[in-house]
């Protein structure tokens, strides 16, 4: 396989159907898995909580939920019961969705592979590198601002802020353009900027590993193998960050355009 087939294979989805409906299957299932390891955890974390000196794994996830309360509270104009637990939902999937790009990027495609007897076979781990994943979790948050925004300011108090900002009474078809584009604005830059980041983090990954397969022949192994653990072990450790930084960015802005959409000023 050569390297332009080699990126395309492992960049290619797990599909099922054709046009518009076609289902990522490797998305689907690997997103629905890590959403099912948050809620068994939190079930089990739930049944064995300490009330007294808690330990060390309690200790960790109430230090996740002090840091996204903190973000609620600092965000989040008034109060909504529903705020921080989807704010807990989003960082806590969105990071193990991420977290799936810092393995190894042939291991799970080889094993999968393996399994189904099929050399060719596609999977791709990491369904945040899949746009219909981002944009389908931004589209979840857009029609909540839609629905709060109508619930907090009413439909006519909605439909005011299409006709009336940014310029005022005398600029109305000016107004409506730019307020439609500065709304669906909101889930695009949501779902690309996750999408970006984490599908060019995952063509980093590739382009390392095709050092060990292209160019680590014979005795240039012994400069190429090394260069590329070390490559590998660099861009991995900088990658937590990146996955985090992302997982982040997404859960406070899930947050602000929320609270946008309580602030009836707004």
């Amino acid at each position: 396989m050569g390297t332009v087939e080699y990126i395309q294979h492992h960049l290619t989805n797990n599909s099922v159907g054709s046009g518009f409906w076609t289902f990522h299957l490797d998305t689907i299932v690997i997103s629905a898995l890590l959403g099912a390891l948050i809620i068994g955890v939190a079930m089990r974390l739930g049944r064995q909580l300490e009330t007294g000196v808690p330990g060390g794994f309690q200790n960790f996830v109430e230090s996740i939920l002090d840091f996204v309360s903190t973000n609620v509270r600092d965000a989040f104009p008034g109060h909504n019961p529903l705020i921080a637990p989807l704010a807990l939902t989003v960082f806590l999937w969105v990071w193990l969705m991420n977290f799936m790009d810092l393995i190894p990027v042939d291991l799970v495609p080889y094993l999968f592979q393996l399994a189904v007897g099929d050399s060719h076979a596609y999977l791709k781990i990491v369904p945040t590198t899949d746009l219909n994943t981002t944009l389908a979790m931004a589209l979840v948050v857009f029609a909540l601002v839609v629905y709060y925004n109508i619930k907090i300011k009413g439909v006519w108090g909605y439909t005011k802020m299409f006709l009336f900002h940014p310029f005022g009474k005398f600029l109305i078809p000016v107004n409506i353009v730019m307020t439609i584009i500065e709304e669906v604005a909101k889930p695009i830059s949501l779902a690309l900027r996750l999408f970006g980041n984490m599908f060019a983090g995952e063509l980093v990954f590739l382009l390392i590993a095709l050092i060990g397969g292209t160019l680590a022949v014979g005795a240039a192994a012994l400069f190429w193998a090394p260069l590329q653990a070390i490559l590998d072990l660099g861009w991995a450790i900088f990658h937590i960050l990146i996955i985090t930084l992302q997982a982040f960015i997404f859960m406070v802005l899930t947050i602000v355009y929320l609270g946008m959409a309580h602030d009836e000023g707004h």
